[in-house]
């Protein structure tokens, strides 16, 4: 037996029922300055790789936040990796600050420069990913952003064999309602080869 919310339904929240069946979700903090010089952190758990080759990624904003507005005036953002370690920080920064207001500098958040991009990224982040606006598309209340990637830094301590690990990245991921994802167990399953 299984209960059916018709998402045409006003009384069914479709929103809070994809933010707890599409889980777990990597977390993109998201760095962005405005073009008033305002710098600006939040976290967004509707994240993803959109594309191989080249590598664009993809985020959604969910209404027209702060993030949204100074990625399409600048053209530029900053995805840093929530560790473990940083949980609470990300947690706060997720907080409405005025627009006027840079949370990193509210919460006592280190930023460190990036290294193509005129955006700085946390600094206590094991990995980030520098990026161009690529495009974004309206759809319905929210916003959806591509950003073309055009650099991948990790921290040297986190790498083995080139890539970086799970156990340095610890990251956090988010599940429905208050709920967050601790770094998951990790186990290897080899793929199938093709026939």
């Amino acid at each position: 037996m299984r209960t059916v919310f018709d998402v045409s339904d006003p009384a069914t929240d479709a929103y809070d029922l994809l933010t707890s069946v599409v889980v777990p979700r990597p977390i993109a903090w998201i760095s962005t300055v405005g073009a008033d010089g305002v710098g600006n952190l939040a976290p967004h758990s509707f994240f993803s790789v959109a594309c191989a080759r080249p590598p664009i990624i993809s985020f959604t904003s969910v209404g027209r936040k702060d993030t949204l507005r100074n990625v399409l005036a600048t053209g530029h953002f900053v995805v840093s990796v929530v560790g473990e370690d940083q949980r609470d920080l990300a947690n706060a920064s997720s907080a409405p600050f005025d627009p006027e207001a840079d949370e990193a500098q509210e919460l006592g958040i280190a930023l460190e420069p990036s290294d193509l991009v005129p955006v700085p990224r946390v600094a206590g982040s094991a990995a980030s990913v520098e990026c161009r606006l690529h495009s974004s598309i309206k759809l319905g209340d929210s916003h959806l952003v591509l950003g073309s990637v055009v650099a991948v830094t990790v921290r040297t301590d986190a790498l083995e064999d080139g890539r970086p690990t799970m156990e340095a990245l610890r990251p956090m991921s988010r599940l429905g309602r208050d709920e967050w994802g601790l770094p998951p167990e990790v186990i290897r399953l080899e793929r199938p080869g093709s026939a």
